[in-house]
């Protein structure tokens, strides 16, 4: 944070005080019509596409075998606000989930669903992205600044999430894409006794958008939902009453992810009759420490720096991960 700043304050010296005003004019115009973009998406052709394909897929998963040498447990993975792609993970995610297959060998592993667009759109290739990387690449300096407002870029679609009004065109939308991408990996078994276990892990933001997508999956598919969430910034309402269980983990270092205790009313330990406050009384809501982790970064979640006890800090990740007792159910 202090180096963006300090890279700001050096780029207005040098006459970047323009491109300042103008990329946060941009950002907040982005920011203005997020909510706008989602509902035209949906008018144009989501509601459209939502209501074929569910039904398209009610069919094709009563067709799918019940039984068979599939397996019958999904890992999906949604990226944290930091990223602008599903399919340009970091170093640190990509080990994290290589190395959660092999130690989950009776899962299915999904890692292409970018949690912050309805269509599953990346950021890269916007129009407004490469005007914006180009503008910046003239700016020496800027990249980092560049950074900065592509994340805030994907808050705002965080927020739809978590909006009880956008959220109802938002969410669907994700959670279809969630269903198109385990149907892409391998057929979803169909069977009326024994549910599929379905663990939604998010990091940062994308753990509100599994929250907010898990009471739809919940209606479409026969499954035991978990939340695993690194570090997530998420709202006390999504969710939390039809997952199974949801399990936080925060790093000691991570003042993030306090953010969502704080804006969110229905986090706050008064507000009784939340669904997440429901959650915590029931024993469906599970806080670990996962160490010293930041929030983001070399030493964050997913990072490759090497911790305190000699282990990189995604490998730290990884190890509390298979401890926790979903993998025994």
């Amino acid at each position: 944070m202090f180096t963006l700043v300090g890279k700001l304050l050096a780029g207005l010296r040098n006459g970047g005080f323009i491109v300042l005003l103008f990329t946060l004019f941009l950002v907040l115009i982005w920011g203005t019509f997020a909510p706008v973009g989602t509902l035209v998406w949906w008018l144009d052709r989501g509601q459209k596409k939502l209501e074929e394909r569910s039904r398209e897929l009610e069919a094709l998963l009563e067709d799918n075998p019940a039984e068979g040498n599939g397996k019958t447990c999904y890992i999906v993975f949604l990226t944290g606000v930091g990223d602008l792609s599903a399919d340009e993970l970091t170093d640190g995610e990509t080990e994290f989930l290589d190395r959660l297959e092999q130690d989950q060998p009776q899962c299915v592993t999904v890692r292409d669903v970018f949690p912050y667009s309805a269509a599953n759109a990346d950021v890269s290739g916007q129009q407004v992205f490469d005007f914006l990387r180009n503008v910046t690449e003239q700016s020496n300096g800027w990249s980092d600044f560049t950074q900065f407002l592509l994340e805030t870029r994907n808050v705002w679609r965080l927020a739809l999430s978590a909006d009880n009004r956008y959220g109802q065109v938002y969410n669907p939308a994700i959670a279809l894409t969630i269903v198109e991408r385990m149907e892409a990996q391998q057929d979803i078994p169909a069977s009326s006794e024994t549910p599929i276990q379905l663990v939604l892990m998010g990091k940062s933001g994308g753990a509100q958008v599994a929250l907010g997508a898990t009471p739809y999956l919940q209606r479409w598919l026969n499954a035991n939902i978990t939340i695993v969430s690194f570090g997530g910034v998420f709202n006390g309402n999504d969710g939390f009453d039809a997952a199974t269980h949801v399990y936080h983990f925060r790093g000691d270092r991570d003042w993030i992810e306090n953010i969502g205790g704080i804006v969110f009313p229905s986090r706050w330990r008064w507000t009784i009759g939340s669904p997440y406050n429901r959650a915590r009384r029931e024993d469906r809501y599970t806080v670990l420490s996962s160490g010293s982790h930041t929030h983001q970064g070399d030493e964050g979640y997913f990072g490759l720096e090497e911790a305190e006890t000699g282990n990189s800090y995604v490998e730290l990740t990884v190890e509390q991960t298979n401890q926790l007792p979903i993998w025994n159910e």
